[in-house]
């Protein structure tokens, strides 16, 4: 199985298992070929050796490679270039590694996916230019597409991905957060990228435009999902399964969907208000959790991932019959299903 998958996401990927193999070796192969085309002025490869520990580092945390399963997926019906398509897969994890990055250095987060981050081993400083460089590099992977639409498409979801970050940043701690303005800042730091994999994945194969849009709503359906599922679990489960602790989002005054509705609902002697005055008080957090988790808000939520789940499946009404878009389908009900 790939990447230490189970059975039943394996089986998903089955029909890009190939592509989505050069893109592992493609990831893997950053920092042997460091010096590749990079010279000084008098012609000597250029100095980026310190950069290897931290390639090799990043390139050894896993995941699910969703995002640039989606992106292989999308155009598998299609007749396409594979070398553009692992180019523009790689380009899509590799955006996604460098936000990860940058949010566990922004949130000074010392554990991702059970491993140290790169912020706790090699310091703030370093952490923040190492994750520029990540960006830049998944950058250089789409100019090498030479797709103009797309590179433009990848630039906007910078820019969303970094916006996303922005409004949460100004909006921790704000009670009066409004679950419009979560929807929005959840489509930019997460769903975007799910919409680029999609759509630039099509596009790069010659899909008919309306089969592009559809797989772009199918990442943003799939996008919303993944994230709100996210979210869930940060009320859930226990610090060794979920690499942090139990509400941290929270404690990083971070509004997601759970606590949203659990304000919307009990708008009087609300137990956030007083969490976010004593974040210290380990009695206030158990308080809000206990009431999200014996509520009936999570199953509300639930409800919530379901139906985008369901959304995104009703958009690949419109593909061509096959084995990708049996995969996507399934792909979305593993998303519906998941569990960290």
């Amino acid at each position: 199985m790939l990447y230490g998958l189970d059975e039943r996401a394996a089986a998903i990927y089955a029909p890009v298992q190939a592509g989505l193999e050069q893109v592992e070796s493609k990831l893997k192969g950053l920092a042997r070929h460091l010096n590749q085309d990079r010279v000084n002025q008098d012609g000597a490869p250029a100095a980026v050796e310190d950069l290897r520990p931290l390639l090799d580092y990043v390139a050894e945390t896993g995941g699910k490679r969703v995002r640039p399963a989606i992106t292989l997926l999308a155009s598998h019906s299609y007749p396409h270039d594979p070398d553009k398509l692992v180019l523009m897969a790689s380009a899509v994890e590799l955006l996604h590694l460098a936000t990860l990055i940058h949010d566990d250095t922004v949130d000074d987060s010392a554990i991702r996916r059970g491993r140290a981050t790169v912020s706790s081993l090699w310091g703030h400083h370093v952490s923040v230019l190492f994750g520029d460089y990540v960006f830049a590099t998944s950058a250089t992977f789409v100019c090498d597409t030479e797709n103009i639409r797309i590179m433009r498409r990848f630039s906007e979801t910078i820019m969303d991905l970094a916006s996303g970050e922005l409004m949460e940043y100004f909006g921790a701690f704000d009670p009066t957060q409004a679950r419009e303005r979560y929807d929005d800042r959840i489509y930019r730091k997460t769903a975007s990228l799910f919409c680029t994999a999609g759509e630039s994945g099509a596009v790069l194969a010659g899909a008919p435009e309306n089969e592009v849009q559809a797989l772009r709503r199918y990442g943003y359906h799939i996008g919303m999902a993944f994230q709100v599922g996210d979210d869930l679990l940060d009320f859930q489960g226990d610090e060794s399964n979920l690499g942090k602790p139990v509400g941290s989002d929270l404690l990083h005054g971070v509004l997601t969907l759970p606590t949203i509705l659990l304000l919307e609902r009990y708008p009087k002697d609300n137990p956030v208000a007083a969490l976010f005055q004593d974040r210290d008080n380990p009695a206030k957090l158990q308080q809000v959790l206990d009431l999200i988790n014996n509520s009936g808000i999570m199953r509300d939520c639930q409800e919530v991932v379901r139906d985008y789940c369901d959304r995104a499946s009703h958009e690949l009404q419109t593909l061509p019959e096959g084995e990708a878009r049996h995969s996507l389908a399934a792909l979305a009900e593993y998303v519906r299903d998941r569990q960290r």
